[in-house]
């Protein structure tokens, strides 16, 4: 494709993470006054807004590796977006209606109310975080070059910041006044019409561009059912349509995803635990960031409201220390909305960026920044400069939504590199140990002296010593079959990790989910301790420091290995 079309399609494509962005982010923004005007407590509200990362955490490896595995006839990712994006939509449709639904029930009254607001929030953060994942997979489907990978996950970065943008400035819109709002009912109902709308846009766009393959075990019908029908009493055609009706009743997304939890999820759990290493320090450098970043977002409104406007939180509504919070935390919301527009602008920057410096020099610099920007935001008592600070750490946002996942594809691209399950197989004795070096040749090295002997290409074949003296025999596998070396044009060679990019992705993402429980539970002790809003920057700036550590162990290439 043209340079531009390529670009729009990458758009269109990229349309329902942008719609997903905004949906989270408006919906989560405007969530937590309506548990609040339900009667939810404040500490309980914090635990409201924990239950969509927590069940994340649990079921995001169980959907990576059922879109790993699905052979549905609409592809193996699109299946799973369409599910998780109705339960997008159900949550979308019972937040600002949980009132309405409660009435419908005459025992329930007000805690019935706040049991619907709670399943739609959940139902909303678990189906929209989750959802990024197998749209991950399907970028990484469609496009397998390291160039167009880079293009396509910038563009998601830039698609993710867009969606915030948005997302934080509807919340703030008055959509009470309009002529909506005469129609719907108010503010709330407004909202989430509007948001109701972005959102099946989007799906509808992404799943009309995204030409996703058939998979093998649905395209590959037509042989099997003919081959078996002389077993059946009914005739070949009737067995073949049977089949296939079975097979494609087999394959769907809801079926896929309950047989692979039921069947498969001690050894996806397995997978999960036992990462390959390069996957393990690049997750421990995730990790890290993204406790860094989230520490940072998450109470980056209430530092500003308590720590510079010096307002209080709990005073009565009306009093001149409650108005120096509420304009605290408008001026926090605009940093946060800054922090947007420029992780949107390096988004769109960033496959420049990694092919002028590296991804190495990238990654590096952008949590260098973010460090050195949350501890200026911890010594400085200056509302712009803090505000410019806030803009800046944008920088390390468009970096962990994209450098990440183009090195998790190029690691799968090449897993006969990255992902070996052992450097070395013994394949023979008596003093000669055979290791299996790479795809296509063995390298016999002899123990006694340490001698090495370089012979290509073996094949299976026997061979003779350099002076053509002793004679060695093929190495053969545990059924007595001859070994031989697996062909460059299998996708996943025997001995090395067999291992799905679906997977993968969900490791990364759990970072993120992981990174959002940590501070809720920890971050509140920790400021009661000190007795100062302050420390929710001087524990982001820490993160940072040994994420910046952390990041000097990540496999950016295969010279890093032999480092």
């Amino acid at each position: 494709m043209p340079g531009w079309r390529s670009q729009c399609r990458l758009v269109l494509l990229n349309s329902l993470t942008c719609g997903l962005e905004i949906c989270v982010a408006a919906g989560i923004t405007y969530v937590p006054p309506l548990l609040l005007e339900a009667g939810v407590e404040e500490q309980y509200m914090t635990m409201v807004l924990g239950i969509g990362p927590v069940l994340g955490l649990i079921f995001i490896p169980v959907i990576g590796s059922a879109s790993d595995h699905c052979n549905s006839s609409y592809g193996r990712r699109r299946p799973f977006i369409w599910l998780l994006s109705l339960g997008v939509l159900l949550a979308l449709l019972i937040i600002p209606h949980a009132d309405l639904l409660a009435a419908y029930f005459t025992w329930g009254g007000r805690t019935l109310e706040v049991a619907f607001l709670i399943l739609g929030v959940g139902l909303l953060d678990f189906c929209g975080q989750v959802c990024f994942t197998p749209l991950e997979a399907l970028l990484s489907d469609l496009y397998r070059d390291e160039e167009d990978c880079n293009q396509a996950f910038a563009m998601f970065s830039f698609m993710v910041s867009l969606g915030g943008c948005v997302g934080y400035l509807l919340p703030a819109l008055d959509w009470s006044r309009g002529l909506l709002s005469v129609y719907l009912g108010g503010q709330a109902e407004c909202l989430f019409f509007m948001l109701i709308l972005i959102f099946v846009t989007s799906v509808l766009i992404t799943m009309k561009v995204s030409e996703e393959p058939p998979c093998a075990g649905v395209a590959a019908l037509e042989p099997a059912p003919l081959l078996e029908a002389g077993r059946c009493s009914m005739p070949r055609s009737c067995c073949y349509l049977l089949k296939c009706k079975l097979r494609l009743l087999k394959s769907g997304p809801l079926l896929c995803l309950l047989r692979t939890f039921w069947s498969m999820t001690p050894a996806i759990y397995h997978s999960y635990c036992h990462v390959p290493w390069v996957m393990r320090q690049l997750c421990v450098a995730q990790l890290c960031s993204w406790m860094a970043v989230m520490s940072f977002m998450l109470f980056y409104t209430d530092f500003v409201g308590e720590g510079l406007y010096e307002g209080v939180p709990s005073a009565a509504p009306g009093t001149a220390s409650r108005q120096r919070y509420d304009d605290g935390i408008r001026m926090g919301s605009l940093g946060l909305f800054l922090q947007c527009a420029t992780s949107t602008v390096f988004s769109l920057l960033m496959s420049r960026l990694v092919r002028h410096f590296g991804s190495r020099r990238v990654y590096l610099s952008s949590m260098v920044s973010f460090t050195i920007s949350a501890l200026v935001i911890c010594m400085s008592k200056s509302v712009v400069l803090v505000t410019v600070m806030s803009a800046l750490t944008g920088f390390a946002y468009a970096t962990l939504q994209t450098l990440p996942y183009t090195l998790t594809c190029h690691y799968h691209k090449e897993m006969e590199v990255y992902m070996p399950k052992k450097k070395t197989k013994n394949l023979l004795k008596y003093g000669i140990v055979i290791k299996q070096d790479s795809i296509t040749h063995l390298t016999a090295v002899a123990e006694e002296g340490g001698l090495a002997h370089k012979l290509g290409g073996t094949n299976g074949h026997a061979f003779f010593s350099q002076d053509g003296s002793d004679y060695y025999p093929p190495p053969h596998d545990q059924d007595g079959s001859s070994h031989k070396a697996t062909g460059p044009e299998q996708d996943e060679p025997e001995g090395y990790e067999k291992r799905g990019v679906g997977l993968d992705f969900a490791i990364l993402d759990s970072t993120f989910l992981l990174s959002q429980v940590f501070p809720t539970l920890f971050m509140g002790m920790i400021v009661q301790f000190t007795k100062s809003v302050t420390a929710y920057m001087a524990s982001s700036a820490i993160f940072g420091i040994i994420a910046i550590y952390l990041a000097n162990n990540i496999i950016f290439d295969q010279k890093d290995l032999k480092s």
